[in-house]
C-alpha cells in the first residue's frame, strides 16, 4: 500500500518509523516531513492547508492511505474532503474532530454522557468572566477554547494570574473568542490513547508526559518535555474504569450524535482520589507520548490503522512489548516563549548507538551543506527502551548527553514520579 502521512514533528517521525516497518507498506511519502522522516520515506513539500493539493498528490501517487498526525487538518476537514474523492484516511471527520477543536463541545458532550470531569463555565464576555474567577477563588483553570498547540491553558494560582489570563483571551475583543473556566481537579495526571472506529474502543498502552518547561513540573505549559509508558497510575482496574466511564460513553454519544468517531481517541485524565476524570480530549495521537508508544507497538500499525477505519477493531490488532520506554524532550533555548532556531545540533550517530535508543526528529532542518540546525521549539525527542522504566530513562539520558548542541536544553527528572 502506498501511504502519505502529514506532518512535521516528532510524533510524525514516530510514526512514519512504525509504518515503514509493515509488510503491507509499499511506498511511504510524508508531508512536509523533516530530516528524520526522510530516512523512513520521502518528503514532499505540500501545503497540507490545500486540500485540493492533497487530494491532487494522492491521485497522481495513487495513494492507498492518509495518516494525518496533527490536529489542524483535522479540525479543518482534511479527512472529510479526502473521503469525499474515495481517498481512505485515518482520522476523524471535522465533526468529530470537535472534541479537541472545542472544548466548550466537550464539556457539553461530558454533561450529556454523565462523564466524569471538572466542573465549568463558558464566557464570551471579559468581564462576566473576571466576575466568575472572583467568586470561584484560586487555584482555577483557564482554557481557550479552540486549538492552541498544547499550550492554551493556565492553571492560575492566585486570582490575579486568572484575571491575567482570562483579559489575554477576551480582553482585546477578538470575534469569536470563547474561554472555559473549570474548577482545579487535583491528582496525578496521565494520557490514555484508543484506537476508535466508530463503534469499537481498543486501549493503547498507557503514558505520561511532563507538560512544565522546569524540573519538578515548575514553569509555564508546552506542548511535552517528554513521557513515558507505561504509566505506574494507570493500573488494570484505573484502566477499565477508563474504558467504561470515559472513552465508551463518549463513543456512544458522538455515534448517537450521528457524527461517529474514527481514529485515536486521546484523553487527557486526572487520577483522583475518586478515580479518573477527563481533564480534555485530542483527536489524534500524542507528542511527545507518540515516541513512547511506537517503539513498544509489536503490531504492525499499518494493518491496526486500516482496521480502524474500516470498522473491523479488535483488541488482538494491537500487542506491547512488556519493555518500558521514556522519551526526553531536546529543545532550544527560549523556548516556549521565543525559541532560538538555526543553532548547529551534532553527533547524533553517537546518541543513536547507544543501546535502546531512538532519536527522533521534531524542529530539526538540513541545510545545504549538509549541517542540521534547529528550526522550531521541540527540537529532538531522545528515547530509551529498558526492561524497567529506570533502565529506559538511563539510556535515553546517556544519548542526551552524547548530543553536541549548545543551543539545546532539556529537562533531567523526565519520569520522577514513576522512578
Amino acid at each position: 500500500m502506498r501511504v502519505l502521512l502529514i506532518g512535521s514533528g516528532g510524533r510524525e517521525h514516530a510514526l512514519a518509523w512504525k509504518l515503514a516497518q509493515s509488510p503491507l507498506l509499499e511506498a511511504l511519502f510524508i508531508a512536509p516531513g523533516n530530516p528524520g522522516t526522510a530516512q523512513c520515506g520521502t518528503n514532499v513539500p505540500l501545503n497540507v492547508a490545500h486540500h485540493a493539493d492533497v487530494i491532487a498528490f494522492c491521485q497522481s501517487e495513487r495513494i492507498g492511505l492518509v495518516v494525518v498526525g496533527p490536529e489542524a487538518p483535522l479540525v479543518a476537514g482534511l479527512v472529510d474532503d479526502l473521503e469525499a474523492v474515495g481517498i481512505k484516511a485515518f482520522g476523524p471527520s471535522k465533526a468529530a474532530a470537535r472534541l479537541e477543536g472545542s472544548k466548550a463541545f466537550t464539556k457539553e458532550l461530558c454533561v450529556e454522557a454523565n462523564i466524569p470531569t471538572a466542573a465549568y463555565a463558558r464566557f464570551t464576555d471579559c468581564e462576566k468572566a473576571k466576575a466568575y474567577v472572583r467568586t470561584q477563588g484560586a487555584p482555577i483553570v483557564i482554557k481557550a477554547d479552540g486549538l492552541a498547540a498544547g499550550k492554551g491553558v493556565v492553571v492560575a494560582e492566585t486570582i490575579e494570574q486568572a484575571i491575567a489570563a482570562v483579559e489575554d483571551n477576551l480582553g482585546s475583543g477578538i470575534a469569536g473568542a470563547e474561554i472555559v473556566i473549570e474548577e482545579c481537579m487535583f491528582g496525578e495526571e496521565a494520557s490514555f490513547f484508543a484506537l476508535v472506529d466508530g463503534t469499537n474502543a481498543v486501549a493503547l498502552a498507557s503514558a505520561q508526559d511532563h507538560k512544565r518547561v522546569g524540573d519538578g513540573d515548575t514553569g509555564p505549559n508546552t506542548g511535552g518535555m517528554g513521557a513515558y509508558s507505561p504509566a505506574p497510575v494507570v493500573t488494570v482496574e484505573i484502566e477499565a474504569r477508563v474504558m467504561a466511564e470515559i472513552i465508551q460513553p463518549t463513543v456512544a454519544a458522538m455515534a448517537k450524535r450521528g457524527t461517529p468517531f474514527k481514529g485515536v481517541l486521546f484523553a487527557g485524565l486526572m487520577i483522583t482520589e475518586n478515580g479518573p476524570k477527563l481533564i480534555e480530549y485530542n483527536t489524534r495521537f500524542g507528542d511527545p507520548e507518540c515516541e513512547v508508544l511506537m517503539p513498544r507497538l509489536k503490531s504492525d500499525l499499518l494493518a491496526a490503522l486500516l482496521a480502524t477505519i474500516e470498522g473491523r477493531l479488535k483488541p488482538s490488532d494491537l500487542v506491547w512489548s512488556d519493555e518500558a520506554a521514556l522519551t526526553v524532550v531536546y529543545a532550544a533555548k527560549g523556548y516556549p516563549a521565543k525559541p532560538e532556531t538555526g543553532t548547529v545540533i551534532g553527533s547524533l550517530e553517537k546518541a543513536a548507538a547507544v543501546e535502546g535508543v531512538t532519536v527522533f526528529h521534531a524542529g530539526t532542518k538540513q541545510r545545504e551543506d549538509g549541517s542540521l540546525v534547529a528550526n522550531g521549539g521541540r527540537v529532538l525527542a531522545v528515547t530509551g527502551m529498558g526492561g524497567t522504566i529506570s533502565e529506559a530513562k538511563s539510556r535515553a539520558y546517556a544519548a542526551v548527553a552524547a548530543i553536541d548542541w549548545p543551543g539545546g536544553f532539556y529537562r533531567s527528572d523526565i519520569g520522577f514520579r514513576a522512578v
